[in-house]
């Protein structure tokens, strides 16, 4: 029961930490960030058009602050864990930051609308997101025989996924109001949220934080390691650093490694575009509200979900590396469909008038997001597994980290910069399609066993 009690308090770390890319990133308060930074430059005498991608440039550059602290932390990080054998305490203090990063996003009314400030805490929740995730990752191969890793990862992935679907239920069926003032489902947002200061979007942060710290429990009720050392000493510091040098200066001697961490380095690059912006872009280019927003996050995480379950089975039928070889060439085309969206035309051909063709293939964009993303992620997860060194897997999932942030500036940079010279919201967007062109190139340099192991 001890082992069963550790595999579901790991999937409860999925659950917990899911709510910030779904409601914070993605679906509410991103899209909340984009409008009133819209509205607050308006103000400020600039032009509608350039204030929309204003806003979204801002935002991209708030990503790319955050990325790039990621990328340089990442590894030195996970290699003194790995040095010390302690994983948990890390998770503690990067709990800690999410927690305060998601409920400072309260501070965001529009009287009192601060960009900078907001993408502080933002920024501050989302890298404690991200830290915490690399040490919660490398306990994945204490969960149970190596040819469960596969259905381990797209379980939780999928639990993940059910956690950030009931999350955005709430919000949206108790707190966030549409244009009439009530919820999805008629309601007035719960606690007298003032929707005339945008309270009751604003709710989001603390939501999130509250959600997060409620279940977290579980993780660290059953989840234990060893408390032989108690804290991290000097000693664990130069061993940890040591061996991240040794590592990096192996590398070359193991190109299936550093293949995957250059493919995955592009293809998930190119996914968090995807996520960063998909509600901006909804708000921007098709004029969606955050309750339309909303339901297309619910579609998106509800195939997201059912599609990270099976995706597990199939992973672990075939292996990982054709799984993600098809679900990036499934974004691909689904990259391509949305930058050929606008509200009355698509790929160039004008609608009839009054035709919801627009909307209906960007709601399905929102559903092949989900479903291919949500398998992308938990595949990519298994393959790091089998690239890197069973005795070093914190810092493994540290340089996976770093190659994942180390350009994780280049979708919010490329697109704010695109967005930017052509004013144009949806062309900003296809610096995405390239991202996942490149990583689908270097995945065929990736052995599907890796090389630690041939």
């Amino acid at each position: 029961m001890s082992e069963r009690r550790k595999i579901w308090g790991w999937y409860f770390f999925d659950w917990a930490t899911q709510p910030y890319n779904t409601l914070m990133l993605t679906f509410v308060f991103g899209p909340y960030f984009a409008q009133t930074a819209a509205n607050h430059f308006v103000v400020n005498g600039m032009r509608e058009a350039d204030a929309a991608a204003m806003a979204q440039a801002w935002w991209g550059y708030g990503l790319m602050i955050s990325g790039i602290i990621i990328a340089i932390l990442a590894p030195i990080l996970g290699s003194i864990a790995d040095g010390s054998r302690r994983r948990i305490p890390w998770i503690w203090f990067f709990s800690l930051l999410y927690f305060i990063g998601a409920f400072g996003t309260w501070w965001s009314a529009p009287d009192m609308f601060n960009p900078v400030m907001i993408l502080l805490f933002f920024g501050i929740g989302l890298i404690g997101m991200e830290f915490a995730t690399i040490f919660s990752n490398a306990l994945l191969p204490s969960l149970g025989d190596r040819k469960q890793w596969g259905i381990f990862s797209g379980t939780g992935w999928a639990f993940g996924y059910v956690g950030g679907v009931i999350a955005l239920i709430i919000m949206l069926f108790f707190f966030q109001a549409g244009t009439n003032g009530k919820t999805f489902i008629g309601l007035s947002p719960l606690f007298d949220l003032d929707v005339a200061t945008k309270a009751d979007t604003r709710f989001v942060g603390p939501f999130t934080a509250l959600w997060f710290f409620i279940f977290m429990i579980p993780f660290f009720f059953w989840i234990k390691e060893d408390r032989s050392q108690n804290r991290i000493n000097y000693g664990d510091v130069q061993k940890g650093l040591h061996s991240l040098l040794k590592t990096l200066k192996n590398l070359r001697s193991n190109s299936s490694f550093l293949a995957y961490l250059g493919s995955s380095m592009f293809y998930r690059d190119g996914l968090n575009g995807m996520y960063a912006f998909g509600g901006i872009y909804a708000v921007g280019v098709l004029e969606w509200s955050i309750i339309e927003i909303g339901t297309f996050g619910i579609a998106g995480a509800i195939s997201g979900a059912v599609f990270c379950w099976i995706g597990g089975y199939v992973d672990q039928a075939i292996g990982p590396r054709p799984v993600i070889a098809f679900n990036c060439l499934v974004l691909i085309l689904v990259a391509v469909v949305i930058v050929s969206l606008t509200k009355d035309s698509v790929f160039g051909i004008k609608l009839a008038e009054g035709s919801g063709l627009s909307n209906q293939l960007f709601f399905l964009t929102g559903i092949l997001i989900g479903a291919s993303g949500g398998v992308l992620q938990s595949s990519s997860r298994h393959m790091l597994t089998r690239q890197g060194d069973s005795e070093r897997m914190t810092e493994a999932f540290g340089l996976y980290a770093m190659t994942g942030k180390a350009t994780a500036f280049l979708a919010p940079a490329s697109i704010a910069i695109v967005t930017n010279i052509t004013s144009s919201q949806r062309l900003g967007i296809s610096p995405i399609i390239v991202l996942f062109v490149i990583g689908l190139i270097l995945l065929l340099w990736v052995k599907p066993e890796g090389t630690q192991i041939q």
